[in-house]
């Protein structure tokens, strides 16, 4: 199968044992585990608020949503965000009928906070900050810039599970953060996420919004005592976005090792700067500020003639990934091509190499053996 850019772990005995709680309770839906793990969620980030969902796409739309319902902003009002990002980030954005405002990136792959202040007009009402690959990039001015402003703050924490910002786990000075906990993410299940508001009133509303848009969910029906559980009223028009038991058990044995996962991963990315910086510029490494320690969930390098390099790592068994396309080649907003030199540059350019827990030493050495190889040879 050669090196796999992502092969996710499991604590699959814990797992087991965990999910055959839900089956011999014959709870396997919403409530019970899912319960238990945003217990332990907040307790973990240290967040007010946190609400499992079946994904973090589904918390993005719920965040852009209600933000905008409650603050009451106009369609055509601003969200200014990246185009360096999985495209579930930027689609919560006219979903909602706003308009994504794509500022550039920097050196750490995340949002420029100089371009950020630029893009910034009368009708900007939002930033969403994407801490791509776990790098924190210049969140805190970022979030500064905000506060200035008084405009919204979103972050977009999916690759961010066991980040740390000067030792505290990042977000509580965001409006809501959004986590994904995808197969192939840093605390992996099937698929899930987790939106933490800022607001407890907003929690609320993401909760009934999750439940079709109903005032009073089944677990709650069902606990509750009294005889009009199954009265309940429908406040929204909302989506069925909620997590289950059964990947809520899965999630609540993984974050006992979130931490010892994310060191190990500490170490293979240590270990492919050890090798790779001393060949700069061919091939360039992303800059890591030193108060972040990322939960490095890519390692990405840049180099030239990317593609190439690419189809030749492949030849050699091992398959890299690009995260991610400049969103603004895609026909929905194209509107912005061309107003992001650096995200342009970075999108023809970027690499992720294999990051995951079952990679060892002689891996990473193999794998940098072979980049160093090939654009050492395309260099010719």
């Amino acid at each position: 199968m050669g090196i796999q850019l992502f092969s996710p772990k499991f604590e699959v005995e814990e797992c087991l044992e965990e999910i055959r709680e839900c089956l011999e309770a014959g709870w396997t839906g919403l409530g019970f585990k899912t319960v238990q793990f945003e217990e332990q969620w907040k307790k973990y980030t240290g967040l007010p608020y946190a609400y499992f969902l079946n994904s973090a796409t589904i918390g993005l739309n719920l965040a852009v949503e209600i933000l905008k319902e409650e603050y009451n902003w106009e369609d055509g009002d601003e969200i200014i965000t990246t185009p360096i990002t999985f495209v579930s980030t930027n689609h919560a954005i006219p979903r909602a009928g706003l308009k994504a405002v794509f500022a550039d990136i920097d050196d750490t792959m995340c949002l420029d906070p100089g371009s950020v202040e630029e893009r910034i007009t009368d009708k900007t009402r939002a930033v969403i900050f994407v801490g791509i690959g776990g790098n924190t990039g210049h969140y805190t001015e970022v979030a500064k810039i905000c506060k200035k402003h008084n405009i919204k703050l979103i972050l977009d924490a999916a690759h961010m599970a066991g980040t740390r910002l000067d030792g505290t786990i990042p977000g509580k000075e965001a409006d809501v953060v959004v986590y994904s906990f995808q197969a192939v993410k840093n605390l992996p299940t099937a698929d899930s996420g987790m939106i933490c508001f800022k607001n407890g009133r907003f929690d609320e509303i993401a909760r009934k919004k999750g439940w079709l848009g109903i005032n009073k969910d089944t677990y709650t029906r069902t606990t509750n005592s009294g005889n009009y559980k199954w009265k309940y009223d429908v406040e929204y028009i909302g989506e069925k976005a909620h997590g289950n038991s059964v990947i809520a058990s899965i999630a609540i044995v993984q974050l006992k090792y979130l931490d010892r996962d994310n060191a190990y991963r500490a170490r293979l990315a240590s270990w492919y700067r050890e090798r790779l910086e001393q060949y700069a510029p061919e091939i360039k490494l992303v800059h890591v500020p030193d108060a972040c320690s990322s939960s490095n969930h890519l390692f990405q390098v840049l180099v030239d003639n990317r593609d190439e390099v690419l189809q030749a790592l492949n030849a050699a068994d091992i398959f890299p990934g690009v995260h991610y396309v400049d969103n603004t080649v895609y026909k929905m907003y194209a509107y912005a091509k061309g107003t992001c030199p650096h995200a342009e540059y970075v999108s023809e350019h970027i690499l992720s190499l294999p990051m995951h827990m079952r990679l060892t030493f002689d891996d990473v050495q193999y794998i940098c053996d072979e980049l160093v190889k090939i654009v050492h040879d395309q260099s010719k």
